[in-house]
């Protein structure tokens, strides 16, 4: 039944943009208002040179935001588990990152931060951090009390109980974070880029759906979005993959 899962999304998006292509002709509806998927493919072939090197700018900005928040977020979750003072300390301000709309503090980061693209990359790196912190704390926190006081009874010391006992119970937890926070860092740069509304060499996908849509060029904000889209799925897919190839052969999560 695995087929199944990619089939009927398959199916059910075929026939949702054959419902779209129909209505859009059949209603004559003109392209500055409303393109058809036909146009749109068509445009994003025709416009692909420049919507690529925006995508490859997104990207970057994207992937770096994620490997910073990976890091910063399983070392800080590592630091609580060893401290529930610093836990206790720390942990308010992250949620207090989580909770601050990025839309509203990304104009004071890029007035602050001289070069755009550091900018951008601290507004994603703090819509995507607080997932894998707060999912890796929960996992290192979920060590089961039974195993701790085996490890405890066979003398094991504080490093080897957490690289061998509490790390492996919490990769799951940190892999599910990660495949939000892949996600939430492709919101977080484009959300900046709209703010930032920069071209030339730091124009990512979000300045040309600005540029797009100041020149009535519908259908090419449309192919944006495609890209945005179908890049968020891509980055959710491969993170999935590599969830299951770290789980497969030991987690139930990954068995059936």
């Amino acid at each position: 039944m695995r087929w199944l899962r990619w089939l009927l999304p398959g199916l059910f998006g075929l026939l949702a943009l054959g419902g779209w292509e129909w209505v859009v002709r059949a209603k004559a509806i003109p392209p500055y208002i409303l393109p058809g998927p036909v146009l749109v493919a068509r445009t994003l072939v025709r416009d692909w040179d420049s919507l690529s090197v925006s995508l490859a700018v997104t990207l970057q900005i994207t992937f770096a935001a994620l490997a910073v928040a990976a890091a910063l977020g399983l070392l800080l979750a590592v630091l609580f588990s060893q401290s529930r003072l610093l836990e206790l300390s720390l942990f308010p301000y992250a949620v207090v990152l989580q909770v601050t709309p990025i839309i509203a503090v990304a104009p004071l980061i890029i007035i602050w931060v001289e070069d755009v693209r550091v900018a951008l990359l601290i507004c994603a790196w703090i819509v995507a951090f607080f997932p894998i912190l707060s999912n890796t704390t929960l996992g290192l926190n979920s060590t089961d009390r039974n195993l701790e006081d085996l490890f405890r009874l066979y003398g094991a010391s504080r490093w080897q109980k957490l690289w061998r006992l509490r790390l492996p119970t919490a990769l799951p937890y940190f892999l599910a974070g990660l495949r939000i926070s892949g996600g939430l860092s492709l919101i977080g740069a484009i959300a900046a880029e709209f703010v930032a509304g920069t071209g030339g060499a730091a124009s990512g996908l979000a300045y040309r759906i600005l540029e797009a849509g100041f020149q009535l060029q519908i259908p090419r904000m449309f192919a944006a979005l495609v890209l945005i889209s179908a890049s968020g799925i891509l980055i959710y897919l491969a993170l999935s993959l590599l969830s299951h190839l770290l789980l497969r052969r030991w987690h139930d999560s990954e068995r059936s």
